[in-house]
């Protein structure tokens, strides 16, 4: 009979993919607030690839490239 009372080891992957839905939806939060993508790519360590595409996966859509820009005519 299998001992009950030891703890259920968590599966690597299983905590991967916590761990990147809690990255994005924290990244989502702050995109949405405004903050850049390089600004994120740099407060979390992770690359500007990456975090373009945690936000493409949750389904945001994407601000122009460059920010406000000063209009001349």
């Amino acid at each position: 009979m299998p001992d009950t009372t030891t703890a259920v080891v968590d599966d690597p992957r299983a905590a991967r993919r916590r761990e990147r839905a809690q990255l994005a939806r924290y990244l989502v939060e702050r995109y949405a607030a405004g903050e850049s993508l390089m600004r994120l790519s740099e407060d979390t360590g992770r690359s500007f690839g990456h975090v373009r595409k945690l936000l493409l996966d949750a389904g945001v859509t994407l601000r122009p490239r460059g920010g406000s820009r000063l209009r001349t005519t």
